[in-house]
């Protein structure tokens, strides 16, 4: 039935595949009998594999089980939810938080419950597909302004109806880039065009800022933003999402978000493993400072051998390849040196955007990525890209 779409997709070098791992999440794991260095995680922190997360995870199945058998507003809600939400809100500086699923269900669950028929939404145009989704699901018009263009935003805003209510969403961390939105200048604007702002900073959280809550402290926006996203299955090593801000707000989202009220609770093990992560950020900032002097020296060795690379400040190093057929070309070659970092084709990316997305993470050690180093100079070689 789907044969034809498939070989369509075939055609266009955009087939998808899982590839199974017989082990953890790295950085060295197992598949097809070898060893591979793994740089495509988003365990920045290490912490899906740390004893004490993985012992509060299998304590608290022990204890409430595999599952959380209903959604929370069905039947109760239980002790590692309640823990983690409190937790994520002293982490995150907030009054309250609200946890969810996935960022997924996060995203499509909040955005439209912020803003209703009449008003407008104001999106980067690389915003994740979540955010995306949510914004679709919203009653009110939307629009994309162009890649952290601040000017093309004000534009947009200077043209809006005086009345009218305006939500600007933005990533905070952007996934497939690795740079910062502006978040100062976006903050100016919505307070300039009384809008309101909602970041999802899913890649952020756990890496950016002083203390790692996440890009606004980075920014050193914590008073002026109060309204936040994050996910918990990245930095965090679970799984997950939070919405955090004032409490007001999470109230409103317990009884209006759909993807809240709708769906099963997570399973209590992913909750008491995402507190017992974000005691370990908060008691070990080594691990961050292991994070970016892993990341200067993987960024400083792939700039030197004359990669493209996009303008990351970040963990995420995307290597720009631009043609699909030739992403995938280099994954293979890199995967045969032992190097797992796959292509990451459109739609994830745009039209002849195709790239290697490239992630560090505190746990890789200095030899891993000269390691790595020297099999991206011989596969970027074999594949014509230096």
């Amino acid at each position: 039935m789907f044969n034809k779409q498939l070989d369509e997709l075939a055609a266009r070098h955009l087939t998808r595949r899982l590839t199974p791992l017989h082990s953890g999440v790295g950085p060295i794991v197992e598949m097809a009998g070898r060893q591979i260095l793994l740089f495509a995680s988003n365990d920045y922190l290490g912490l899906a594999m740390h004893p004490e997360v993985i012992q509060a995870a299998v304590g608290a199945t022990q204890r409430f089980g595999a599952g959380a058998g209903a959604a929370r507003l069905v039947s109760g809600s239980l002790p590692p939810h309640q823990e983690l939400e409190v937790a994520l809100a002293q982490f995150k500086g907030t009054e309250a938080t609200l946890t969810y699923g996935s960022g997924y269900l996060a995203n499509i669950g909040t955005i439209p419950t912020l803003i209703e028929r009449g008003g407008l939404i104001l999106a980067d145009r690389l915003c994740h597909a979540s955010l995306i989704d949510g914004c679709r699901l919203s009653a009110a018009d939307f629009r994309i302004y162009r890649h952290n263009d601040t000017e093309h935003l004000r534009t947009l805003l200077a043209a809006r109806r005086q009345t009218r209510r305006i939500l600007i969403v933005t990533d905070g961390l952007f996934s497939m880039d690795g740079d910062l939105a502006p978040l100062p200048e976006l903050n100016r604007l919505a307070q300039e065009y009384e809008a309101d702002l909602y970041i999802d900073d899913a890649h952020g959280t756990g890496v950016m800022g002083p203390h790692g809550r996440g890009t606004v402290e980075h920014f050193g926006l914590d008073t002026q933003i109060p309204l936040q996203m994050g996910t918990l299955g990245k930095a965090i090593g679970s799984s997950g999402a939070y919405i955090a801000g004032p409490s007001t707000l999470i109230q409103y989202l317990l009884n209006t978000s759909r993807s809240f009220i709708f769906t099963t609770a997570p399973p209590p093990s992913s909750a008491a493993a995402a507190t017992a992560a974000i005691r370990i950020i908060q008691r070990e900032p080594e691990r961050r400072a292991r994070l970016w002097a892993n990341r200067t020296r993987l960024f400083t060795g792939l700039t030197q051998m004359g990669f493209s690379l996009s303008p990351s400040v970040s963990p995420i190093m995307p290597i720009l390849v631009g043609n699909a057929e030739t992403a995938l070309s280099f994954a293979e070659h890199l995967l045969a040196e032992g190097i797992y970092a796959p292509a990451i084709r459109p739609p994830t990316v745009p039209d002849a955007t195709s790239r290697i997305r490239v992630t560090v993470t505190s746990e890789h050690t200095a030899s891993h990525i000269d390691q790595a180093l020297a099999a991206f100079q011989r596969a970027g070689q074999s594949a014509g890209l230096i």
